[in-house]
């Protein structure tokens, strides 16, 4: 597991960091959304005004811990990035996962 970025959480809900990988290296924001039915996701996730993924609330089987599974897609991508966006010790670190 790789931690591809970094985020703090703001009073309304959103998250706002920087997602970091080989190719990319982006400011980016979790915004929370209201679901139109339990498959909606809970969050969108902005880089500036563009749409380029989307975040479900999930709780760990394990332990309970709540976070959030995401898929983040562009047309320059050659395939989505799963991640999981966490809380850590100084905020918010989204882990990619295979």
């Amino acid at each position: 597991m790789a931690q591809i970025g970094s985020f703090t959480r703001s009073d309304d809900g959103s998250f706002a960091g920087t997602i970091k990988t080989l190719t990319l290296n982006i400011k980016a924001r979790f915004v929370p959304m209201e679901k139109e039915h339990d498959k909606s996701p809970d969050l969108r996730v902005l880089c500036g005004p563009i749409e380029i993924g989307a975040g479900w609330r999930k709780a760990a089987k394990d332990t309970g811990r709540p976070y959030h599974s995401v898929k983040l897609d562009d047309p320059s991508f050659p395939a989505p990035i799963y991640a999981s966006l966490v809380e850590v010790d100084d905020g918010y670190a989204l882990i990619w996962s295979r």
